[in-house]
């Protein structure tokens, strides 16, 4: 398969994964109602590293020890920002947090510049701008932007966030995807589970919540993270963040679609912007260097 092809079927991948985290904003809100975020964590990923490793055993085992590190390490980055988030939204609006926690779609490009010596072409910022704008039209409400410790919280788990998106543009190769991607999930539901362990776990008492954790299991969390993982081997990490603000988009397709929410201006306008960003980005001409992959040692 050619270079071209290759690239282009990885940045479709990585859309349909993000429509696919789009789609679960409307399933965690009515879950929300009656189980924790933590507990929903705590038994959303340990459900998805058990899926992946029951269809792929032997995928850990032919992972070198250096590479097993790498995913402890993005599995703990990972389950950082999602708690971050979680936390930050407890003292925040829903709609500053998905604004703010967007903002790593410009953290990235910066963080790859610093620890991966990529060179962010003019086309990228132009783009990163765009989708910041088209977020800033879809998430924020009237009342404006005002930091506090949510807000403050969200920020840090935005950066964290990238550095994922970052680490992941370094690390991952395309034979190694699922192995990273069970040892990825695997941390992060060790570290859900103690967050949660304290209080105790509630477990859902309807059949549909079940439903609904399952799905987010397996289709948002096991094959959505083993797909960008093997996106992200092929794409530059400035690139991916862009295609990935496009989770935003869905996620208001959805609420429009099935939310019974109604498709107003904003929400229009919004992701028309954010949809221009990911045009951009593909259509400009990108520097060879901007696609290459420096790896950092741990």
């Amino acid at each position: 398969m050619s270079s071209t092809r290759t690239t282009r079927l990885a940045t479709l991948a990585l859309l349909a994964i993000t429509a696919c985290w789009g789609s679960t904003f409307i399933l965690i809100k009515d879950l929300s109602e009656r189980i924790s975020a933590l507990d929903f964590l705590a038994l959303r990923f340990p459900i998805a590293t058990l899926v992946l490793w029951l269809i792929f055993p032997r995928a850990v085992g032919r992972l070198s020890s250096r590479a097993r590190r790498q995913a402890m390490v993005l599995g703990a980055l990972y389950a950082g920002g999602q708690i971050l988030q979680t936390i930050g939204l407890a003292h925040t609006a829903a709609s500053v947090s998905g604004f703010i926690t967007g903002l790593y779609v410009v953290a990235t490009p910066l963080l790859a510049a610093v620890l991966l010596r990529h060179r962010i072409g003019a086309a990228t910022w132009v783009a990163v701008l765009v989708a910041i704008a088209g977020i800033g039209l879809l998430t924020l409400q009237p009342g404006g932007l005002a930091f506090g410790y949510g807000e403050t919280l969200t920020l840090v788990s935005a950066v964290v966030y990238a550095l994922h998106i970052v680490g992941l543009g370094a690390w991952s190769t395309p034979q190694d995807a699922i192995g990273l991607t069970i040892i990825q999930l695997a941390t992060i539901s060790v570290i859900c589970v103690i967050g949660a362990a304290p209080n105790g776990i509630t477990l859902p008492e309807r059949g549909s919540d079940w439903l609904s954790i399952v799905y987010m299991a397996v289709f948002a969390g096991a094959l959505a993270i083993a797909g960008q993982t093997w996106a992200q081997a092929h794409l530059s990490p400035s690139r991916s963040a862009i295609v990935m603000s496009m989770e935003p988009v869905f996620a208001a397709g959805f609420a429009v679609a099935l939310g019974g929410e109604d498709p107003t201006p904003r929400l229009l306008g919004g992701g028309a912007l954010v949809l221009l960003a990911m045009l951009l980005v593909e259509l400009a001409p990108r520097r060879h260097i901007e696609g290459e992959v420096t790896h950092i040692g741990v």
